[in-house]
Order: structure tokens, then sequence, then C-alpha cells
């Protein structure tokens, strides 16, 4: 009975760390602007600062939920991420919440899929010849030259990968508001981002073939979502199995002496019986 106790309690914090885990993720929605041959985008903005992540898990993040991060390959596309930001502040996409009046998104800047080749991946880049800004490249292999960088940005040095700054509550700089501008930053901080998906991804098909069309937001945040919900419960339920081995330990251990004391007694019942026979020859 203990051994079960144990076991609901242990679940019970599971299902509450879950249900936190999943109330972090503030936005999430894919959001199609255009016709059919424009691509669709998921702003996965965190509330909780310690929520969000790295570039390389942003990366692996949007690669898993079948897109890419965000490549802007165009001052179009760059407008249209920042009606859908806008938009997001104003808590008319993706439900989000904590911003100003109550609704809307906070200052946090987003992972875009921009980054600095360095030796090993793009030798041919790497040399004296070649200006900083030059090595920088779209992840999802974009060859498109568009850049939209803050007054003197990029400043290179340790910081190779890129952000969409969002601070609106900032005080201007010498470039205006910290807003939609582009800076570089190091690769292991932690940040908010924004997933690209392509016409012919499986998702985006998925969310045409809704009765509302591609112009409607479709919540499909399920994948992303479940990477961030489960990932976390994974060393708990590591100690559930710890635990559980340890029950089972326990169980079998108290168990044995019972089994050993059964065969005494046994022993005990066989060394009563009568002798008397062996004594012949």
């Amino acid at each position: 009975m203990r051994f079960y106790m144990v076991m609901m309690l242990m679940l019970g914090v599971v299902m509450a760390m879950v249900m936190v885990n999943a109330a972090r993720v503030v936005s999430g929605q894919t959001v199609c602007v255009g016709g059919a041959e424009r691509p669709c985008y998921k702003m996965a903005y965190f509330q909780d600062v310690s929520s969000r992540v790295a570039f390389r898990e942003a990366r692996q993040a949007c690669e898993m939920d079948g897109g890419a991060l965000l490549s802007i390959e165009s001052p179009t596309e760059q407008r249209d991420i920042e009606n859908l930001l806008q938009e997001l502040r104003s808590g008319a996409v993706g439900g989000a919440a904590g911003g100003a009046g109550g609704g809307g998104i906070a200052d946090g800047d987003f992972w875009i899929g921009l980054t600095r080749a360095d030796a090993v991946e793009s030798p041919e880049l790497s040399n004296t010849f070649t200006s900083c800004p030059q090595l920088y490249q779209w992840t999802d292999g974009s060859a498109a030259s568009f850049r939209n960088w803050y007054f003197d940005e990029p400043s290179c040095g340790g910081e190779a990968c890129v952000v969409m700054y969002h601070q609106p509550t900032a005080n201007p700089g010498l470039g205006g508001a910290y807003l939609y501008q582009w800076n570089d930053d190091r690769c292991n901080m932690k940040h908010n981002f924004i997933c690209k998906y392509q016409p012919e991804s499986h998702l985006v098909k998925e969310q045409g073939d809704t009765p509302g069309g591609r112009d409607s937001a479709a919540t499909s945040g399920g994948g992303m979502l479940l990477l961030y919900v489960v990932v976390p419960t994974i060393p708990l339920l590591l100690l559930i199995l710890v635990a559980s081995g340890t029950c089972c330990f326990q169980m079998l251990s108290r168990s044995n002496p019972r089994t050993k004391t059964a065969a005494d007694r046994s022993n005990l019942w066989i060394s009563k019986s009568p002798k008397a026979d062996s004594m012949e020859v």
C-alpha cells in the first residue's frame, strides 16, 4: 500500500510540473499571411524569462516542428513580421497575456535564423578579405541578402547569432528605438524565437485545409509545446523509475525471511518425525 501511495504522489508532482510548463508557453499559433504561395510563422514567446532558450535550442525546436528558424528575405517580409509582433503585443495573436493593460507581451528579443559562419563550416568565407557582416548566413539555406541591422551592428567578436530587437519599454539609443532591428548576440543567451514554415510544409498544408483558409490563425503549437513540457519532466520520470525499483527490491527483501522461516518450520516438523526405522540394519 505504501508503494502505491508513493507512486500516486510522484505522478501528481509530474502532472503539476506539466501544467506549470504548459502555462509558460504564452503564444504558439501558426499564423499565415497572404496567399498560398506565402510562408507561415509561429511566434514562440515566453512570459517566464527562465523558460527562454538559446539559439541552438530555438533552431532545433523549429526544425522538430516542421519548420526552420526565421529567415527574413525582403523588406516586405520584415514588415509582415513587425505587424505580427505588434498584433502579438496587443494580444490579437496567440492569446498572449501579461503585457500592458493585461494583454499582449512584454520586452523580450526574438532569435532569427541568421548566424555567422566559422572557419570549420565555411572556410572559404573566413579570410582577411571578408568583412564580418558578410559572414552571416541563414540557417535554412536562404541566399537572401536583406539585412536590417541596428545602428553600429553587427559588433562581431564573440557574438555570432542574431536576434530581432523587441524592447518597446527601453529608452531609444543612437539608432532609435530597440524595436524590430537586428543585433548579434552570444549564442548561449536566452531569448524568444520565431519559426518559419514554407508553403510545402505539411503543417501549412494541414492549416490550408481548415475552413478558415490560410489567412486564419490556426492553433498548432502541439509539437513545440510537447518539447518544452515533456523534456523538463524526464529527470522526475527517471526518479520515479528508481523509486519503483527500490520499492520492489524492499518488498522482495521482506518476503525472503518469511520463506526462510517457513522452510525452517518445515525442517523442524520433519525432525520431529519418528526415527526408529533409521536404526534398523
